[in-house]
């Protein structure tokens, strides 16, 4: 038996439970022979969804664990397993939980603790899975970039001014070695995103500012929602937006006044990425404003300070540490934009401060370095993995920054 009808059985068989162990207790309730229950009678129900649910998914997952390991045994035996002792177990246990569970139910069965339980053991793996699944990447990450680092000297990838990893095949042909400097990629990422923050920042800051402190509610119950559709646009579209429209307005503005501007430029993706990241800063900030106590702003009017002293002066100070999360995640998503950059910025890797010209970022080599057949112990293949513990190790810092930030200003408003 497969996978799919084994759910759907204990599925239906979970919801039977629910609806009968929940009317068992109402009837129970409505006896004048029964005390008080001590829980609700819709959590006896769910009682019986966790007894006639948790065993059989714990042999469900040890099933599938067996599945993709190979035994020792025979493949009649195996076969045997997996398509008949395995699903009748499952069955079986889901049938015992269900029937036991709706017997049990009693008005002193405190059934409220082992539902917490069960919710407590849930997030618990939830955060356990979650922290082994970031070892792992970060494992995954360093051992090929160690890997990376027995092929290219540390110096060359951290002081190289050059990027040029394509490396030939075979060791006979011309250039069986690139150029691994990587500091044009790290630039042309900071480039791009400092842009975008010029745009983002300031814009989405004070659009939550006016939503929250100066507009009427009929105003920001509009423009709100219109403000937070573009955060739902992909960012593909974005990146068509960049390429045909804002790179050829700047190419054309800079002819004008006697610019040379191409038409993938670091100015084109960066207006466009702070464009797309609005949305982000302006909702998050909205709703951070919105947190601050009205305590804080009554008292500001008592003493006199107008609607803009009170904004400048206690209610951006008091949501500082909020505001910074919002900016720190705006950075993050600004970061790890691939195809904005892609499309409007391209896959130059030109070391220059200047936003007119083309530049490339961390994000777009890797997805270059990893697209098509590669031989994964090639130092052109294991630079993406070397990019990518960088950026890794760029965000870690970032978050600690903001995170002393946030403790610092939290000890001052809490």
């Amino acid at each position: 038996m497969s996978f799919s009808p084994l759910i759907l059985i204990l599925l239906a068989m979970c919801a039977f439970g629910y609806w009968y162990g929940t009317k068992k207790a109402l009837v129970l309730s409505e006896s004048r022979t029964v005390r008080v229950f001590s829980s609700r009678p819709h959590q006896y129900g769910m009682y019986v969804v966790v007894w006639g649910a948790v065993p059989p998914v714990i042999l469900l997952v040890l099933w599938f664990v067996l599945s993709i390991t190979p035994f020792g045994a025979s493949e009649t035996f195996t076969n045997l397993i997996h398509t008949i002792l395995f699903p009748v177990a499952i069955l079986l246990t889901g049938v015992i939980g269900v029937y036991f569970s709706l017997r049990s139910i009693d008005p002193e069965l405190r059934v409220r603790k082992t539902l917490e339980g069960v919710v407590s053991g849930v997030l618990i793996l939830a955060s356990t899975i979650s922290v082994f699944t970031t070892i792992g990447i970060v494992f995954s990450l360093l051992f090929e970039t160690v890997q990376f680092f027995e092929k290219v000297p540390l110096s060359e990838f951290f002081l190289g001014l050059e990027w040029s990893p394509q490396t030939a095949l075979r060791a006979d042909q011309v250039g069986s070695s690139g150029a691994f400097g990587a500091i044009p990629l790290f630039a042309g990422t900071m480039l791009i995103t400092l842009i975008a923050m010029i745009v983002a920042v300031p814009l989405g800051l004070m659009s939550a500012i006016y939503m929250t402190e100066y507009a009427g509610n009929k105003f920001r119950a509009t423009v709100k929602p219109i403000l937070e559709i573009l955060a739902g646009i992909p960012t593909v579209v974005y990146g068509f937006f960049a390429a045909l429209t804002v790179g050829v307005f700047f190419r054309d503005v800079g002819s004008v006044i006697g610019l040379d501007v191409v038409s993938e430029s670091a100015l084109a993706a960066g207006v466009v990425m702070g464009m797309m990241i609005i949305p982000f800063i302006s909702s998050l900030s909205d709703d951070i404003i919105m947190a601050v106590p009205q305590s804080l702003r009554d008292g500001s009017y008592g003493l006199g300070a107008t609607r803009s002293e009170t904004v400048v002066k206690v209610i951006l100070p008091a949501a500082l540490p909020g505001i910074v999360g919002a900016i720190l995640l705006a950075v993050s998503r600004a970061i790890g934009e691939t195809m904005i950059v892609v499309m409007a910025a391209g896959f130059a890797a030109n070391l220059t401060a200047n936003p007119l010209e083309a530049v490339t970022t961390v994000t777009v080599q890797i997805v270059g370095l990893l697209v098509g057949d590669q031989e994964f112990d090639s130092a052109k293949t294991l630079a993406a993995f070397a990019l990518a513990m960088v950026l890794f190790i760029i965000t870690l810092i970032l978050n600690v920054i903001a995170l002393v930030v946030v403790r610092k200003y939290r000890e001052k408003y809490d």
